[in-house]
């Protein structure tokens, strides 16, 4: 059986190395160290299941790429989760209408990463079993 796959995408070189071994037992990780980067492997072809992003990065920050996954008809359902310094208020705030499945702050408790990381792909397999459903 195949692992999902998850993006994660930060420019702290500790923290990708973190979220690889946090996540590199159970996942299939790409790890990304700005927007840029990772908008080019989305545009390659490559569909994670799941989109880990810091909002404070160079070149292209994280809410610009949350903004061409979700409106891009090809990534727009999938499941996003914000990793930040920042306050959860504070990252509602400057995320706005963007859809973000949750918000995960630093420093954060790797159970708690595992469980969120879960829950965004159990929502998205059942969203797809309820579209399915309505065909």
């Amino acid at each position: 059986m195949k692992k999902p796959t998850i993006l994660i995408v930060d420019d702290s070189k500790p923290i990708l190395c973190l979220l690889k071994v946090v996540l590199g037992k159970k996942f299939d990780v790409f790890a990304a160290t700005d927007g840029f980067q990772a908008m080019n492997w989305l545009i390659e072809g490559n569909r994670p299941d799941v989109i880990i992003s810091d909002l404070e990065m160079p070149n292209i920050n994280g809410i610009e790429l949350i903004d061409f996954v979700c409106n891009s008809s090809y990534y727009d359902k999938l499941p996003v989760l914000v990793l930040s310094g920042s306050g959860e208020n504070e990252i509602r705030e400057r995320c706005g209408d963007l859809h973000i499945a949750d918000y995960i702050t630093k420093p954060f408790d790797p159970a708690e990463l595992l469980e969120k990381v879960n829950k965004a792909l159990n929502q998205d397999e059942e969203a797809c079993k309820r579209s399915s459903l309505t065909l």
